[in-house]
This record gives structure tokens, sequence and C-alpha cells, in this order.
């Protein structure tokens, strides 16, 4: 990276944890490949600190931030305005500078996610979803343009579960495409892992650094016992590369995607809606976040 100066531009990450985010390596090999004298760093924060926070970076003059889990959608309440595909999904991992010290919110974690997918043909498929958080509403939006058929949310909080269900719904309510909800605290959810052609985990579960949850596999062990090696496994989690869950599909010869290029992607875009210009080297941040995950 080059040598930071007083003139050199700040952009950064949100979330907790951010210890284990690859976004300040690709980013910062990104920047110094363009000729951008802008450096990118990971910045903890709790929820009840974001909104001072976020006000505090856009007096700085932050040039950009990205939001990170679990923040993607409590950061709303600190955007002056929202993009289409932010508004529709009511989930932000992009802010943009707004005139007034204020912040756009934005959404590049749909164009991200379905980057790895464009060599699979998902028409008429069956998804299954885990969680329903801010990255969900991504996925689940990328989802509808790939002519699935059905898509089946699984999810332990009943509460956010019914909620993202019922304004999902609403997203796709032009769409041919059927939605179910299933609370796997109360209801068998084998069958619908074993019918799945496609299930993504969108939840922290087995992310390096994690301390939201204790599990290392989504929904744990012996419900992978049904999985068909047909199925596509698709982890948003980079970190380790590859988590315990992409493992197990991994021994039952199904498909794995981690989220690498799903980060690279997103972040590039960030790029483009930061600094206007749209040739970024995509192929400089994976790399360097690969190299960086082999030390």
């Amino acid at each position: 990276m080059s040598t930071i100066t007083g003139k050199t531009n700040l952009v950064g990450l949100l979330g907790q944890p951010v210890n284990h985010s690859l976004s300040p390596i690709m980013h910062n090999a990104a920047y110094e490949e363009m000729g951008l004298d802008w450096c990118y760093v990971a910045m903890p924060c709790d929820i009840q600190d974001l909104g001072t926070v976020t006000k505090v970076l856009r007096c700085l003059e932050f040039k950009g931030l990205n939001i990170t889990i679990p923040h993607k959608q409590e950061i709303l309440k600190s955007c002056n305005k929202l993009t289409e595909i932010a508004n529709n999904i009511q989930a932000v991992n992009t802010l943009i500078p707004e005139k007034n010290n204020q912040w756009i919110g934005a959404n590049t974690d749909v164009e991200g996610f379905l980057k790895p997918l464009k060599e699979h043909n998902l028409k008429n498929k069956s998804v299954v979803v885990l969680g329903c958080g801010g990255s969900a509403r991504a996925v689940v939006m990328g989802l509808s343009s790939l002519n699935i058929k059905k898509v089946t949310i699984i999810s332990r909080n009943e509460g956010t579960l019914n909620i993202f269900v019922k304004s999902t719904r609403n997203l796709l309510s032009k769409r041919d495409i059927s939605i179910k909800s299933i609370n796997n605290k109360k209801l068998d959810v084998s069958p619908y892992i074993e019918e799945a052609d496609l299930i993504i985990n969108t939840t922290p579960i087995g992310m390096n650094g994690s301390n939201a949850k204790t599990e290392k596999i989504p929904l744990g062990h012996e419900i992978w016992d049904c999985l068909s090696n047909k199925t596509i496994l698709y982890d948003l989690i980079y970190t380790p590369r590859p988590t315990n869950w992409l493992k197990i599909g991994q021994q039952k010869n199904c498909f794995t995607i981690d989220g690498l290029d799903m980060l690279v992607e997103q972040g590039a875009f960030s790029i483009r809606l930061w600094s206007g210009f749209h040739d970024v080297p995509v192929q400089t941040m994976k790399s360097s976040a690969e190299k960086h995950l082999m030390v």
C-alpha cells in the first residue's frame, strides 16, 4: 500500500466483528493499482453506536463506507436517501457521501451474489435460504432474476422470519416464485434440504471471529445426512475457506461455492459507486485476498 499522507482519502467497513475481514486487503490493492490515494480500514462498531459513528465519519469526509453483519438493516436509519435496490430489499451494505453531511444507502450484495451463479442453470429449480437478515434479502432479490420456481426460507427466529417473508413476498409479487417460511425450531426441515437444488447460508454460523453463534454448522450436523450430491451449496462466509459446512458438501460430492467471489464483486461495485471509475481491477482484488487467506 502507498504511503498514507495528510492528503489520503479514507474509506472503510463498519460491522461487528470485522477482524476477519478481507475487505481492507482487496480494496487497498485495488486503490494502489488504480492510482487512487485512498486507504480502506475495518472498524468494529456496536449497534448502539452505529448512528453516531456514521455521522462522525461523514463529518470527517470519508469517501464511502461498507456495512456488514449485523448492521445492514439498522443502518437504514442513518441514510438520507436509498437507491432503488436498497429501498426494495430494505438492506444497505454501501454508503455513498451525500451533500450536507448525509449518506445515500446502496446495496451491492445482489450483483456480488449473482456472479458465481452465472454458469449454473437454475431455471425451475428449488432453493433453500438459511437465515433472514440483510444478506438474505439481497440473496432472494438476486434469485428472482434466475427463473427459479421455489424458495424456502429457514430460520430459528419466528418473528423476524414472518416479517422477512411478508416483505419478500411483496418484493416478488410480480414473479412466479413460490416462497415458503420454515421455523426449524418447530418443524423438521429435512425434506426441504433433500429436495433442494441450491442451498445458501446467509447466517454467520461457522465464520472465523464470530461470537454471535457458537455452532460451527448451520442447523447442526445431523440434518445434513440427507443432503443430495445434486445440490449446490453456497456459503456467503469466506473465512475459514472452506467452512465446515462446505466441507460436508464436498464429502458428499456437492458443488460448493464460498463467499469470496461475492465479496470481491460487491466490493468492486462499491468502488465504482464511490470513485466514478468503471474499470476496477477485480482480479487483483481476488488474488490479494486469496494470498492473505493462505498466510
